[in-house]
């Protein structure tokens, strides 16, 4: 991508833009516009045809993506209003989006925005975020995707993938992820449905769908899938190198069940399996949920409601490198029962405890830090990026 800018520079210098009579060196301007707010970019395409063409240029896009090291923590919540709203389908309200300063000790928060539409009584929820997108998904049948920029307020409206001719509707439980191919930039979106024949004993057996914001369109993934039998353990997953994870289980032909991590890589579209720690005989059969820490993986079980495991890959694949480490919640009625949402960048973990506050604690010094937010049923944490992706699409406007 670097070699195109170049070009963009060149582009400049043929309009002659001028700055007190004199050229304005093509590299300074873009050294400029680069390190402006994402609001000013937007403002500099209504300053001339070529400031346009430069912020809507791909080239453009992925070098401005490369120089946004500025990660922000997004919080997907819900009010205590829109919560009560969603227990009941007929009425309307909105989900609350925040980011916060990640590196600021009083945890500010940076900005807030809104979710872009509403279907009627159909509510939506976050897959993921990827290069400034927010990925959408309604929930149950999770065939309704919305991959939206918050920062320049453009969603597209993804085609509902085609019906399956193995499945009959509402038979099968279904899991998502959205993340980025490595080599291509190109976003992703995986939909995996797992079914069985309630008339027979027979395994469940996977269908996978992917989608790609490049080009538009979905695909069904018929090679390399994981073994018959092999159960995806819906939401959360985890994005990170380029793969999208889930817990997972199948069992052997001794009727024994064993739990692993699915890995799909972006780039190839193929499976892999990373193998769990190697839990205790009461650790076995707890609920698992994975999250992102840092470029590898964690896995977070809750115990009791005063104890939380949490389980670090330090090395990435390395199965070897997972480390346990055990949560204490305080005792008394407001704060026990932690439930793990994800990491902050000095790899404290945040915490949403019982009364819907968010805390963040030093898995080190068990250090607790109160972060000042709340949300209420289904809530969302992972690091955001400002983007200009989308840009230099025609998706839709947001109204707000």
């Amino acid at each position: 991508m670097s070699d195109n800018i170049p070009e963009l520079s060149r582009s400049f210098t043929e309009e002659a833009i001028m700055w007190d009579s004199h050229s304005l060196p093509p590299e300074i301007l873009l050294d400029i516009i680069i390190r402006l707010p994402i609001k000013s970019i937007i403002t500099c395409t209504s300053v001339c045809k070529t400031w346009k063409s430069l912020v809507q240029n791909p080239s453009f896009i992925s070098y401005h993506l490369r120089h946004s090291t500025t990660k922000y923590l997004l919080f997907s919540l819900y009010s205590k209003t829109a919560w009560q709203v969603y227990r009941i389908p007929h009425e309307q309200g909105k989900e609350h989006y925040a980011l916060h300063w990640d590196d600021n000790q009083d945890f500010n928060e940076y900005t807030k925005f809104y979710f872009p539409l509403l279907h009627g009584p159909e509510r939506f929820r976050v897959v993921g975020t990827c290069n400034g997108l927010i990925c959408l998904a309604n929930y149950i049948c999770c065939d309704t995707f919305i991959i939206w920029n918050p920062c320049i307020r453009k969603f597209v409206q993804v085609t509902k993938p085609l019906p399956l001719p193995n499945i009959p509707p509402f038979r099968y439980s279904v899991s998502v992820g959205f993340g980025i191919d490595s080599k291509t930039s190109d976003c992703k979106v995986a939909r995996i449905l797992s079914f069985r024949d309630r008339k027979s004993e027979s395994p469940p057996k996977l269908e996978v769908e992917v989608y790609s914001l490049a080009t538009a369109e979905w695909k069904t993934l018929t090679t390399a899938l994981p073994p018959t039998g092999t159960e995806c353990y819906g939401n959360p997953h985890a994005s990170v190198n380029g793969a999208l994870h889930w817990v997972a289980s199948r069992r052997t032909k001794d009727n024994i069940l064993i739990k692993f991590v699915m890995v799909l890589d972006l780039e190839d579209e193929v499976f892999s399996e990373i193998a769990m720690p190697k839990f205790a005989e009461n650790e076995r059969n707890l609920p698992s949920t994975i999250s992102v820490y840092g470029n590898s993986l964690a896995l977070f079980q809750e115990v009791s409601m005063n104890y939380l495991n949490i389980w670090l890959m330090k090395e990435y694949g390395n199965v070897s490198s997972w480390t346990k480490i055990v949560i204490l919640a305080d005792q008394g009625p407001r704060y026990y029962r932690p439930s793990a949402k994800g990491f902050r960048k000095s790899g404290e973990v945040i915490l949403k405890m019982n009364d819907t506050k968010f805390i963040s604690r030093d898995l080190e010094t068990q250090e607790i830090k109160y972060l000042g937010n709340a949300g209420y049923y289904h809530t969302y944490v992972d690091y955001y990026v400002e983007s200009l992706v989308l840009n230099d699409k025609k998706p839709q406007l947001c109204s707000y």
